[in-house]
C-alpha cells in the first residue's frame, strides 16, 4: 500500500508527468494564474480527469470552457467517477467513450442501422438511365 504522496514542483521530464497516474500520487505544478494553468493543461495530451478548486464561478466557467478532459470534479477529486449517472471515460490518449449507466450501455453496444427501400420508390426516377420523365421534371423544376 502506497501512502498518498505529493510531488512538489514536478518537472515535465519526469516519467510521472508523462504517464497517466493511477495511484495516490499527486504532482503539483506551480503556475502564476488560472490562464497559465489552462495553457499548461492545453499544451499536453487531454487528461482523463481535471480537478479545479475554486469558489469563483467565473474562473471555474473559464476553466470548463477552455479545457477538455474526460471528466471534471470541481472542489473535489475522483467523485465524478463514483457518480453512476455521470458518464465516465477519457478523450484521446486517456481512452474513448463513456462508461457507467446508460452511457456505458451505449458505448459497449453497437446498433445495426438497416434501411429497407420499397420495391416501388420515387428514388428510381433519380437513378440512371434517365428517361423522358426525368427531363420533364428537370424542365419543370428549372422554369
Amino acid at each position: 500500500m502506497l501512502a498518498p504522496t505529493l510531488v512538489l514542483d514536478a518537472r515535465d521530464d519526469l516519467a510521472l508527468m508523462r504517464d497517466e497516474i493511477f495511484g495516490p500520487i499527486l504532482p503539483l505544478v506551480p503556475v502564476d494564474s488560472v490562464d497559465a494553468a489552462i495553457d499548461y493543461v492545453n499544451a499536453r495530451p487531454r487528461p482523463l480527469a481535471l480537478y479545479h478548486f475554486d469558489h469563483d464561478r467565473a474562473r471555474t466557467e473559464r476553466v470548463l470552457e477552455r479545457t477538455v478532459a474526460g471528466g471534471v470534479s470541481i472542489n473535489d477529486t475522483v467523485l465524478h467517477f463514483a457518480q453512476n449517472e455521470l458518464p465516465f471515460g477519457g478523450i484521446g490518449p486517456s481512452g474513448m467513450g463513456h462508461y457507467h449507466g446508460h452511457d456505458g450501455f451505449l458505448t459497449f453496444s453497437k446498433q445495426k442501422p438497416v434501411l429497407f427501400q420499397a420495391r416501388w420508390s420515387g428514388m428510381a426516377f433519380m437513378r440512371p438511365p434517365y428517361r423522358r420523365l426525368a427531363d420533364l421534371l428537370v424542365r419543370f423544376l428549372t422554369r
